[in-house]
């Protein structure tokens, strides 16, 4: 069993600054691409940022220059550092993760979200 949990979230004034962590446990061979997505009411789903086993990281053009996504392989755990929120950024974010388990079994795996809000 593998498992995905994000903690970090909260309530932030706009161009304040939140910390999102999310941690892979279980049986877990390999951990593959990572990355943060948000989910805001009424809207569908969307990338934020990636980044591969190596370090390289990819933004939405929305955050670029704002959110940075980094990763502890020996930990197992993906960060999302957000500075100079918008209203905008308001959203469920979501931790994803490629992973391979010690069965051997490759799997996209979701953490259950945390909830940022942007707001005065």
């Amino acid at each position: 069993q593998v498992q995905l949990v994000e903690s970090g979230g909260g309530l932030v004034q706009p161009g304040g600054t939140l910390r999102l962590s999310c941690a892979a446990s279980g049986s877990i061979f390999s951990i593959h691409g990572m990355g943060w997505y948000r989910q805001a009411p009424g809207k569908q789903r969307e990338l934020v940022a990636t980044i591969t086993s190596g370090g390289s990281t990819t933004y939405a053009e929305s955050v670029k220059g704002r959110f940075a996504i980094s990763r502890d392989n020996a930990k197992n755990l993906i960060y999302l550092e957000m500075n100079s929120l918008k209203p905008e950024d308001t959203a469920v974010y979501y931790c994803n993760a490629e992973i391979i388990s010690r069965s051997g079994i490759r799997h996209n795996y979701w953490g259950q979200g945390t909830q940022v809000t942007v707001s005065s």
